[in-house]
């Protein structure tokens, strides 16, 4: 354990930052299995010749390894200078995939460029997702890469590894990007209560009709007064009044179960609470953020529940 956290420390040092073009010194050349044995067979050619003086052993050696000379040096620049920058998804919640994207850049074609997120433990399907291969057709390619997220807070992005054995697989060039961004993972909503929690207050009744108004572009077709137009010949949509919203606070003592579990229950509120336009509050232990609307509102309230931290769990289990 000690040695592969060593290891990854070292590779994290020799990493390069995204949207840096990949250099010569932090660019490796790792002979594969196949490159191996194509090595062997090119060193018994070459004895064989030696041994009995025979031409044709001698010629093949020769071009195998002539071979492998070019092999090696278009290995190396398809992936040099490779430009690599990241794009993190507008929110993240605990227990869904975090959807990396990955923008490779290298100014002319490339091909076959592997990207894999560096981890602990996975299982198969993970590691398959936490990969892709890009063809810089056009020198630009873009891919995803789906990875766990992690229970709720601040994650830290993975290790990301480049390589590529093209064209004929004899060596591996290797490279790490290394990202010092974190990735904020927001509670999993936890809906059970909702219906019951946001149709429980005054306000909600559906807009009652107020009356028409002449039509104009871009009016439903729904809303515009059919038998009306029939009977005047002028075109006029229905008005419906708009219900007051809902002015309120989300209180995490108002809430059921462990730390976790409020939580849970606060974003899933938050989130219902938005998307209805109502205008809230959010008052955690030591925290209150106050009474606002709109898109802000609804992210620095999930940003304060996705960071909230307490040694205990206050008020206790209702």
């Amino acid at each position: 354990m000690l040695t592969r956290s060593a290891g990854r420390r070292w590779w994290r040092r020799m990493a390069i930052a995204p949207g840096m073009a990949l250099p010569q010194r932090r660019l490796f050349l790792l002979p594969t299995r196949f490159g191996v044995g194509w090595a062997v067979l090119v060193l018994l050619l070459l004895l064989l010749g030696i041994n009995y003086q025979n031409s044709l052993a001698y010629a093949l050696s020769f071009w195998l390894f002539a071979v492998a000379s070019v092999a090696l040096l278009r290995t190396w620049r398809n992936l040099l200078g490779v430009r690599a920058t990241l794009r993190l998804p507008a929110e993240t919640f605990a227990g869904d995939e975090v959807r990396l994207g990955v923008v490779l850049e290298g100014g002319r074609p490339r091909h076959a460029i592997e990207v894999h997120a560096a981890g602990g433990r996975v299982t198969e399907e993970s590691a398959r997702a936490g990969s892709t291969t890009l063809d810089l057709a056009t020198g630009r390619g873009e891919a995803t890469l789906r990875l766990p997220a992690c229970p709720r807070g601040e994650q830290r992005l993975p290790l990301l590894r480049l390589e590529s054995a093209w064209p004929l697989g004899l060596v591996r060039a290797v490279a790490w990007l290394a990202s010092d961004e974190a990735l904020l993972v927001y509670p999993r909503p936890r809906g059970e209560e909702i219906n019951e929690h946001r149709h429980a207050g005054p306000g909600l009744e559906s807009g009652d009709f107020a009356g028409l108004r002449r039509a104009v572009p871009g009016d439903s077709p729904a809303r515009l007064a059919w038998k009306q137009w029939s009977r005047t010949g002028v075109l006029t949509a229905k008005v419906f009044s708009t219900p007051p919203r809902q002015q309120l606070w989300l209180d995490y003592d108002g809430c059921r179960g462990d730390l976790e579990t409020r939580l849970s229950t606060l974003c899933a509120r938050v989130l219902t609470h938005h998307q209805a336009g109502d205008r809230f509050g959010l008052r955690l232990p030591g925290v209150t953020l106050a009474q606002g609307e709109g898109a802000s509102q609804r992210r620095q309230a999930l940003t304060a529940l996705a960071r909230f931290r307490s040694g205990s769990n206050p008020g206790g289990t209702p």
